[in-house]
């Protein structure tokens, strides 16, 4: 069986070809005299010269594409476009944002009205020690948008880690049915756990079990950087660390994070345009995985065409 793909765009809307039997369950199986387990990842699809220029092309030939888990190629069973599986995205909001946030908020809830037919949004506000939902997941996308407000912008509700609200809504998947999944998260990254002279993001416990919680369950992190009430006086070691945070937790699951140097960006319109286009080329791709062993595993998605990148979770925890 082939697995060239070429991806269409028409009227507007993401077309896609999939030339990929049905993913099996999850649960291990024995393939001959060997048990494999179905592992499904999101990947985005792109050429590099519409990554360089922001422009979608109307058709690109990924070619053949290779699953590698811990340097071993594995069988590909599916991959599902934005038609097949709907996407799942949670939004956090780090509420002691400097409030010229606010602004950025109609911005905000455009994009979630834009949100392809059949999306469920769920909206939710990083503070203290908790997860504040305004609105717990929803494919009324109306609903979802209107459920968004002003940051408060106080330090008195500043979260001791942007990662604890994270790993929160992660949890809050569990219930949705499969397919694409993803979190946009708009936080300054810091980390101040345990203290300020341990922030940087090799030392955060919270950043790494977000990212371990996101990898197992197949959910990519795009984030959005914007000062909050540590980082709005301009300190560049904080900005430098909170950025390098969120970098790590969107390269290590599959999304992406969007910074304007170090101050907060005039518009987050360029933003949302960048993060809708990588919304309708991400995929849902499931592998026979033939790694039985608990632990984490890394994993690596290529294309015969070397004008294509994969952006993709770096691995995974199995238990």
């Amino acid at each position: 069986m082939t697995n060239k793909i070429i991806f269409c765009l028409a009227s507007g809307l993401f077309l896609f070809t999939l030339l990929y039997s049905p993913a099996l369950g999850q649960e291990p199986e024995v393939k001959g005299a060997q048990r494999v387990r179905t592992v499904s990842i999101p990947i985005s699809i792109f050429t590099k010269d519409e990554l360089k220029t922001d422009r979608v092309e109307e058709f690109v030939q990924a070619e053949r594409l290779i699953v590698k888990e811990d340097k071993e190629e594995q069988t590909i069973l599916s991959i599902r476009s934005v038609t097949d599986a709907p996407l799942a995205l949670a939004v956090l909001i780090q509420d002691d944002l400097s409030s010229n946030f606010n602004l950025q908020l109609r911005d905000l809830a455009n994009f979630i009205r834009s949100l392809p037919r059949g999306s469920r949004v769920m909206v939710a506000y990083v503070r203290g020690g908790t997860l504040q939902i305004r609105q717990k997941f929803t494919d009324d996308l109306e609903a979802a948008a209107k459920s968004l407000r002003i940051v408060l912008s106080s330090s008195a509700v500043a979260p001791r880690s942007p990662y604890d609200g994270v790993v929160d809504a992660l949890d809050r998947f569990d219930a949705l049915p499969a397919g694409r999944r993803a979190v946009l998260l708009v936080s300054d990254g810091l980390d101040t756990s345990q203290g300020l002279r341990d922030i940087s993001p090799g030392q955060s416990v919270d950043l790494d079990r977000a990212i371990l919680r996101a990898q197992r369950r197949s959910v990519a992190v795009f984030s959005f950087y914007s000062p909050a009430s540590l980082t709005e006086g301009g300190d560049s070691r904080l900005i430098l660390f909170g950025q390098g945070s969120l970098a790590k937790l969107s390269d290590q699951t599959g999304g992406r994070a969007f910074f304007q140097g170090s101050i907060a960006p005039i518009s987050f319109e360029p933003f949302f345009k960048d993060l809708g286009l990588l919304l309708n080329r991400q995929f849902l791709l499931s592998y026979l995985s033939t790694h039985m062993k608990k632990g984490y595993h890394r994993v690596e998605v290529l294309s015969t065409n070397p004008l294509v990148k994969i952006e993709h979770p770096k691995g995974y925890y199995y238990r």
